[in-house]
């Protein structure tokens, strides 16, 4: 009895070795949906960094602008300035984001 409980078990066990070693290729796709949702996310981050260009442009133009024409008044020139900064600031985090995004998605292909 014990000697077919071992032949039964070898036999198992050489024939999951043989399935697994013969079927070594595996091919998969994306789905379609995410692959959809994928190129809208893709297009949706290229027209925010478009829009977010011209809008810092826009932010430190107004910026340059009330501190030039404020006239002395302080509370105005500290506005600009935290107006400068601020929108300077924004832009480049975008940018870093969008440099990191491109980042994880060379390596993840």
């Amino acid at each position: 009895m014990k000697k077919l409980i071992f032949k039964i078990i070898y036999i198992v066990v050489i024939a999951n070795l043989l399935v697994l070693s013969l079927s070594i290729q595996v091919f998969a796709s994306d789905p379609k949906l995410v692959s959809t949702l994928n190129n809208a996310f893709e297009k949706l981050e290229s027209y925010l960094l478009k829009l977010a260009t011209p809008a810092a442009a826009v932010a430190v133009g107004t910026g340059v602008f009330m501190k030039k024409f404020s006239f002395g008044d302080e509370e105005k020139i500290r506005t600009a300035k935290r107006l400068i900064r601020g929108s300077l600031f924004s832009y480049g985090f975008i940018l870093c984001v969008d440099l990191v995004l491109s980042l994880v998605k060379t390596l993840l292909t």
